[in-house]
């Protein structure tokens, strides 16, 4: 199945799986930063300073004082956005778009999930190297470079980050497949992210069993007012330490 100019069958999946494309561009959307300018190392014009303006819009929306916990929530929903959208176009069309950051622009105003318009579809195949490459390599090594040398967040929290949006992603495409009685889909997206999470950047965020995944790292949403342990989360229960507990 080839990648049609629309990722139109995306669309059934929901708002963390879709693309937009060219052919839902508008004024506005052609204005944004792309996700290259995004990931600059040093902040400089209103592009650049993007990443720096979704922080602090999600510390907002979050309520929280500390910087650390709206960039661990923002660097995870942009992750969750990039795999799933990378997941389930290999899954349900047997191959990916160029997912260069120079192609994708990003609305960092948007409410979640992030709003991501990709200007042009270029298919690529839909192995497991070819998706490392084009989210792994090309989005979340930069952003997260760039995150830690501005706001001095840990690594190791980040990569837990990717682990659990790639196995959210994936636990999501599942269920929405069996639900419809696509066992192909989802065997493809299983067999897919059993190859991505032996990636040596993945292979220790976590442990896998089935479509389950127990991350190895907190992303530090318990700090949050109101907020609770994740599913996933290393802990059971939100920890009474100091501040700057669990941020490896």
């Amino acid at each position: 199945m080839d990648l049609d100019p629309g990722l139109a069958a995306l669309r059934p999946l929901g708002g963390f799986f879709v693309l937009r494309t060219a052919g839902a561009a508008t004024p506005a959307s052609v204005s944004l930063p792309t996700l290259a300018e995004t990931y600059a190392p040093a902040p400089g014009d209103v592009h650049r300073n993007a990443l720096a303006f979704r922080v602090d819009t999600v510390g907002r929306r979050l309520r929280t004082t500390e910087p650390r916990v709206a960039v661990s929530i923002t660097h995870q929903g942009l992750a969750a956005r990039l795999w799933s959208a990378a997941l389930a176009c290999a899954a349900l069309y047997g191959g990916v778009p160029d997912l260069d950051p120079r192609l994708l622009r990003w609305d960092a105003a948007a409410t979640a999930p992030d709003d991501l318009w990709l200007t042009e579809v270029r298919p690529l195949p839909g192995d497991a190297p070819t998706v490392a490459a084009a989210v792994l390599h090309a989005h979340l090594e930069p952003l997260g470079e760039t995150l830690t040398a501005r706001y001095g967040i840990a690594a190791g929290l980040l990569w837990g980050n990717a682990g659990s949006a790639l196995a959210g992603a994936a636990r999501e495409l599942d269920r929405w497949a069996r639900a419809r009685g696509r066992t192909d889909v989802a065997d493809r997206a299983r067999a897919l992210t059993g190859e991505l999470f032996a990636h040596p950047l993945l292979r220790t965020t976590g442990t896998r069993t089935g479509t389950a995944f127990r991350r190895r790292s907190c992303c530090l949403y318990y700090r949050v007012p109101g907020g609770g342990v994740c599913g996933d989360c290393c802990f059971t229960r939100p920890p009474r330490s100091s501040p700057h507990a669990a941020s490896g």
